[in-house]
């Protein structure tokens, strides 16, 4: 029932977001697979129509949020309101108490704001004076990044990047996606938004979660698994090229999230097993953002996208 739910919503999804079935279908990983999402595109990919089109699509509320260099952590977080009539503090609850959360230029807050939305992301739960308070069971972060421009800008630290579950990259639509979106554009001036028949209940969500992760893993394809990541902390064991690209490799965190996007995907596709091509398939979106590649790497070119085929080459598939 709730594959079938979940088809039914990334179909939805595939009509509102034109032309990007890799990041509808992403979308849906990271939310069977309880992470976050960073997205690096230009500008006017509908990042934040994706995401209100999920939160159309799921029992759950939605914010968005524009970072810029001047917001607070209280901003996210929400604060204690004096109030004098009975002279006490009220804690006034902040975007962050919502569902789904789109971080939108995450690199444009300072390193105070980096770090709020940090625990949130890490501890599903925020700090406020000497109080913690729990999130909502489901929330999703997912933060946007404009790699056209990097004036004013504060890159995230390697520890948040490692909180977030998959680094995707978008690039913009050919022309005749382009002209389907003039047409759907025009259709929903004229006629109003298509709405989703049936929301997903957050309870059937949670319930495919359960599903996901009792999706059968072969001891042949965990260790395929677990070898690709210590493939990047130990590139002297496969190839001295690869070991002058790498300058760090991927943590712990990296090979969970690699089993369960693994084990989404399959479940996604109908299947109760996994296969290497599931592995292979989000490898790339796990790890991009999770390597880092030496200076000399860099300055001859290499990007992390090119050190993680070149992983895959050299690592034997079961």
């Amino acid at each position: 029932m709730a594959a079938s739910q979940f088809k039914t919503l990334h179909e939805f999804l595939n009509r509102q977001v034109l032309g990007q079935p890799q990041f509808t279908r992403n979308l849906l990983l990271a939310v069977l697979a309880d992470g976050h999402l960073l997205v690096e595109s230009p500008p006017g990919l509908a990042k934040t129509r994706a995401v209100q089109a999920l939160a159309k699509g799921i029992e759950g509320d939605f914010h968005r949020v524009q970072f810029t260099p001047d917001l607070l952590p209280a901003d996210l977080t929400g604060t204690d309101i004096y109030r004098p009539e009975n002279a006490t503090f009220e804690f006034q609850q902040g975007p962050l108490f919502h569902n789904l959360i789109l971080a939108d230029e995450i690199n444009r807050a300072p390193a105070k704001v980096q770090s709020a939305l940090l625990e949130a992301m890490a501890e599903r739960q925020i700090t406020v004076g000497q109080r913690s308070y729990p999130l909502p069971q489901l929330f999703m972060v997912l933060a946007t990044q404009n790699p056209l421009e990097q004036e004013g800008t504060y890159p995230l630290p390697e520890a948040q990047l490692d909180r977030f579950l998959m680094h995707l990259n978008l690039d913009y639509p050919d022309a005749a996606t382009e002209q389907q979106i003039l047409r759907l554009n025009r259709g929903e001036v004229i006629e109003g938004e298509e709405a989703m028949p049936t929301p997903l209940t957050q309870q059937q969500l949670f319930e495919a979660r359960q599903q996901v992760m009792q999706v059968y893993l072969d001891e042949a394809v965990e260790h395929y698994l677990v070898q690709l990541i210590i493939a990047t902390r130990a590139p002297d064991n496969y190839d001295t090229e690869l070991a002058g690209w790498l300058e760090y490799g991927a943590s712990p965190r990296a090979t969970i999230a690699l089993e369960r996007c693994a084990r989404a995907s399959a479940w996604l596709d109908g299947r109760d097993f996994v296969t290497p091509d599931d592995v292979r398939g989000i490898l790339h979106n796990c790890l991009r953002h999770r390597i880092i590649i030496s200076y000399q790497a860099e300055a001859d070119g290499i990007t992390p996208n090119q050190v993680i085929d070149r992983i895959l080459q050299l690592v034997p598939a079961p």
